[in-house]
């Protein structure tokens, strides 16, 4: 082992300086959750950063997924992808809804919509397609496709926050769009989350309100059972201090993921991630895959493991293989999916990393040590 521990990824921070700044107003309000001035100062902003008609903001991007589909008020079955994160799945079958998996397609590893149609029922309530890696689905073909069987289109963006498609903010494309804002994630609140809408959509909103708050309408009426599922003004003040640095962010974000792609390009067996062009990307991960190369993913893992740099297996394994589903569901049903959970590395890749550790990553990729 050689170096500095290096992880798949490290939390953004502003300067502290500017963030305590922010908390003597916090201390002086006593003003602590429940939607204060943070809070809707950071709602404002974010509804014209991301170029989106409402916003409703959430403890974390779970909970905004979740409560978005109890306030659609679905029943059935929801097509999505295996290839995702838990919360993806979790969230439809907490809603007492069933998942239907459609696998991946190999390009850019989000919902096949040629696959798409053929899974589409009586039962069908919805679609929750996930813009995997901040690579953003085929927007235009899902929802030609809600459209002609009248279904809702739902979308994961937790990795998609500050991006852009055909010159739009992702969040403006669906129904509705649920973001992260998780410390890991290119923007973040500490812990936090959003659900927003492209067109007005105020009855969604003001249902998003009410479940995020109780049920609570007004000091004496409680109007339905709802949750706690409030961004508090500490978090707030994060994602305003983080939201005046995003640029700076993503930029230096750019630039590792360019070393990345400088490096290792070309090597027979490595696949690299290719950006849409009519995509303004936001660089939130860096995906390899190891196809027919001299090292299998599993090999590189522990070969970087050793040298103390902590890449992640994401998605390893996919959601309908997980114990909780199993029985349920046969992976075997989506095999795109399967392989590329078998072949995919996540490198490290945050803002601080620095490009001595970015070659030092891949000359272990490459040889086998640093």
């Amino acid at each position: 082992m050689s170096g500095k521990t290096i992880n798949v990824t490290r939390a953004s921070l502003p300067p502290i300086t500017e963030y305590e700044a922010m908390l003597q107003e916090i201390w002086d309000s006593a003003w602590l959750t429940n939607m204060g001035r943070y809070h809707e100062t950071l709602r404002a902003e974010l509804r014209r950063y991301m170029g989106v008609s409402d916003i409703e903001l959430f403890v974390n991007g779970h909970s905004a997924l979740e409560l978005l589909l109890q306030a659609l008020e679905l029943k059935g079955e929801v097509i999505t992808t295996p290839f995702s994160f838990a919360s993806t799945t979790h969230a439809i079958v907490r809603n007492r809804l069933r998942p239907v998996f459609c696998d991946i397609n190999e390009r850019d590893y989000t919902l096949d919509v040629e696959k798409l149609e053929g899974l589409i029922t009586e039962r069908t309530a919805a679609i929750l397609p996930v813009h995997v890696y901040g690579n953003i689905c085929a927007v235009r073909e899902i929802q030609e496709i809600a459209d002609r069987h009248g279904l809702p289109v739902v979308y994961d963006a937790a990795h998609a926050f500050g991006e852009e498609y055909e010159g739009r903010g992702v969040g403006s494309y669906g129904d509705a769009s649920m973001f992260s804002f998780h410390a890991t994630k290119v923007f973040h609140s500490i812990e936090g989350g959003a659900v927003c809408c492209g067109a007005p959509r105020a009855a969604l909103m003001r249902k998003l309100y009410e479940l995020k708050n109780f049920g609570i309408l007004g000091k004496e009426e409680v109007a339905s059972v709802g949750a706690n599922g409030k961004m508090n003004e500490f978090a707030a003040a994060m994602g305003l201090c983080n939201l005046r640095h995003i640029a700076e962010y993503i930029e230096k974000r750019r630039q590792i993921f360019e070393c990345y792609l400088r490096l290792l390009g070309g090597v027979e067996g490595i696949c690299l991630p290719v950006l849409n062009p009519r995509t303004k990307p936001n660089y939130a991960y860096m995906p390899v895959r190891f196809r027919g190369y001299r090292f299998t993913r599993d090999e590189i893992y522990r070969n970087l493991e050793r040298e103390d740099i902590h890449a992640r297996k994401y998605f390893y394994p996919c959601i309908n293989d997980y114990a909780c589903y199993r029985g349920e569901y046969d992976v075997r049903e989506t095999p795109v999916a399967k392989v590329v959970s078998e072949e995919i590395l996540t490198l490290p890749i945050y803002p601080d990393l620095e490009m001595a550790d970015v070659e030092r990553i891949c000359r272990v990729i490459l040889d086998g040590k640093a």
